[in-house]
């Protein structure tokens, strides 16, 4: 059941899934997208976990909020929902949009997070050309003209043809993105630097993405995964972009293996 509270300027959707008691699995999500996005993950994760998932700010439930927006700013804004919701720390999980908010969150705010889980993201998003084209069509054609481009970048071709109803869902989250909120935090992806920001991040991360991902590539996590004292690399195969729908079964179990090792060394819950 999806609940709003405010923070900071904005409106932000959120619900919980899994035990009361259970230690907090907050889930961020990509660019035009909303958090019905982890519908296949969900369900791995809630006999030991609460899982918390939100909108993010110009996104799904969630309100718009005039834009430019910052991967800075929306890392605030996910603090800003556990302060409001009352969580000192949690794991983290996000893709793509959601694995550069996650990494802020990591450098920014350490005393905030278990874990991390960095999924089909980079630390940098060039070119800016390409930002700024995409910007250019969502002002002229709304979400509508991106929307055959994105799903042909989120998807192997494979895949895109023997899941015609997966395929529908996300089109109808991608279409459901409003294109001022799509715009604000595409400006974000596109400002992006933060490679380097990296060697601030000291927990346990996991560096997770699919081997056709042509958004966020193999060569971009692997950069972060350098960059990271410790992490973990998993590469899915014959998986693209949103890698936790098209592989939902590995996805789950490499997110499940890491996250319950982090756990398992943490102070029980009493």
């Amino acid at each position: 059941m999806s609940e709003r509270v405010l923070v900071n300027d904005a409106e932000i959707a959120y619900r919980f899934d899994g035990p009361a008691n259970g230690r907090v699995v907050l889930m961020s999500n990509s660019l035009m997208s909303n958090y019905d996005m982890w519908d296949h993950t969900v369900p791995a994760l809630t006999d030991r976990y609460r899982v918390l998932r939100y909108d993010t700010r110009g996104h799904g439930r969630s309100s718009v909020t005039p834009g430019p927006y910052s991967i800075e700013m929306l890392a605030d804004d996910a603090v800003g929902l556990l302060d409001a919701l009352g969580i000192a720390r949690a794991h983290v999980v996000g893709l793509s949009m959601g694995g550069m908010i996650a990494q802020q969150l990591g450098a920014r705010y350490p005393e905030r997070v278990f874990s991390l889980a960095v999924c089909d993201s980079a630390s940098e998003m060039p070119p800016r050309a390409m930002w700024e084209e995409r910007l250019r069509i969502a002002g002229e054609q709304g979400i509508a003209g991106l929307v055959d481009a994105t799903i042909k970048r989120w998807f192997t071709a494979s895949f895109i043809e023997r899941s015609p109803q997966e395929i529908a869902k996300v089109r109808a989250f991608v279409m459901g993105t409003p294109a001022a909120g799509y715009q604000a935090c595409a400006a974000a992806v596109r400002d992006m630097a933060q490679t380097t920001m990296l060697l601030k991040v000291k927990a346990p991360t996991l560096v997770l993405t699919g081997r056709q991902d042509p958004a966020c590539t193999v060569e971009q996590s692997i950069v972060m995964h350098r960059m990271i004292e410790g992490s973990k690399l998993v590469i899915l195969e014959d998986a693209a972009h949103l890698s936790n729908i098209e592989q939902p079964g590995p996805f789950n179990a490499a997110l499940r293996e890491f996250m319950d090792r982090v756990d398992d060394g943490l102070p029980k819950i009493v």
